[in-house]
């Protein structure tokens, strides 16, 4: 893995199942994905995007090949050090995975809580910092019911980003946004990439952002078919 890679997958395969039931999901997929990159990973219903994103994004055990994240090997590793890696990781689910109960300021700062970063008074500035970012200035106090589909996943978003994450994996980010929305968020993740340094992983059916990607990956079948950026 070189020092300008965040990822480096060589000889992953992936099954589901035991003995007769047992499918294989993910077929000898070989990837370097560059530190501040933004790549996107496309492909029908059932072709496996989800599933290597959870196995790179350290959520699923690598069973076949070897995944390198941030310079740790994530095959045979210790939960020790997979809980640790995790804190240097931020998630985007297409269900948003909101506490109801909580304000939008308060489940943004568990993103923060979780990494145990900053006091209660600078972990709620800087949720608020990053609920702005996302256009949310006026929603700070608001809780997920009283916030439509669109703010909810925003909400997500910058729980995701507060921490401010080494690599961020998102599954659908954009699908419950509206164009505009879905477009500024996007732009958001890459101008990290190009400031900090922070790499995206996202899948997406969304046509409307891939002129943003630095990379799009297409699978089929669990088949790598297109790379329009090998590196």
């Amino acid at each position: 893995m070189g020092p300008e890679h965040a990822i480096t997958v060589v000889g992953l395969n992936h099954y589901f199942g035991h003995d007769e039931a047992r499918k294989q999901a993910i077929w000898d997929v070989n990837l370097n994905i560059r530190k501040g990159s933004l790549t996107i990973l496309m492909g029908p219903s059932g072709s496996g995007k989800t599933t290597l994103l959870t196995l790179i994004g350290c959520l699923r055990d690598v069973q076949e090949g070897s995944v390198h994240l941030l310079d740790q090997e994530l095959r045979d590793a210790p939960e020790a050090v997979l809980v640790a890696l995790r804190r240097k990781l931020g998630f985007i689910f297409q269900a948003h995975n909101l506490h109801e109960s909580l304000t939008a300021t308060q489940n943004v700062m568990m993103g923060l809580q979780v990494h145990g970063k900053g006091n209660a008074r600078l972990q709620r500035a800087a949720s608020h910092h990053m609920l702005g970012l996302v256009g949310l200035s006026d929603r700070l106090d608001y809780l997920p019911g009283n916030l439509s589909g669109g703010q909810k996943q925003r909400v997500a978003v910058a729980r995701a980003l507060v921490s401010n994450p080494d690599v961020i994996f998102a599954d659908e980010p954009t699908a419950a946004l509206d164009k505009v929305s879905g477009v500024s968020i996007v732009r958001m993740l890459k101008q990290l990439g190009q400031e900090r340094g922070t790499t995206t992983v996202m899948v997406t059916h969304d046509n409307r952002i891939l002129e943003l990607a630095d990379r799009i990956i297409t699978l089929e079948e669990g088949r790598v078919v297109s790379d329009t950026s090998p590196i």
